[in-house]
């Protein structure tokens, strides 16, 4: 199971990564994607949408349980991952890269710093989880 060390993370199992633009880009976690199975259907955020961190921004659905999606920091969606539509299945695949679910223009850049690290991220999942 991969926790890379460059992104923060949040107890629901989502990742953020800090862009050099000053946006962050958002995703699920490889423990996230692979207790949930294969993923069938993502729903994405509306761009241009404000929201607060904690709260649902969308919804992954796979053949054994449909998951709201929750926003980490606060901010305004920029981008979204389009090719989750036809492709779901790149959130099993690459979860930290080619299968990434929106991009959000923080609003408070101190909530990005009180975000779990890759170390404390894998303190809190179950011991099996390896």
């Amino acid at each position: 199971m991969e926790i890379p060390a460059d992104l923060r993370y949040t107890p629901e199992d989502e990742w953020l990564r800090l862009e050099a633009d000053g946006t962050a880009t958002v995703g699920i976690t490889d423990y996230a994607q692979g207790q949930l199975g294969d993923i069938v259907f993502v729903e994405l955020p509306d761009l241009g949408r404000t929201i607060e961190a904690g709260q649902p921004f969308g919804v992954v659905e796979s053949v054994k349980a449909v998951s709201d999606l929750f926003m980490p920091v606060s901010g305004e969606i920029v981008a979204r991952n389009d090719a989750l539509e036809q492709s779901s299945e790149l959130v099993n695949q690459s979860p930290y890269a080619d299968g990434w679910i929106a991009r959000i223009r923080p609003s408070d850049p101190a909530q990005v710093e009180a975000l779990m690290t890759a170390d404390a991220y894998r303190a809190q999942l179950p011991a099996d989880a390896e």
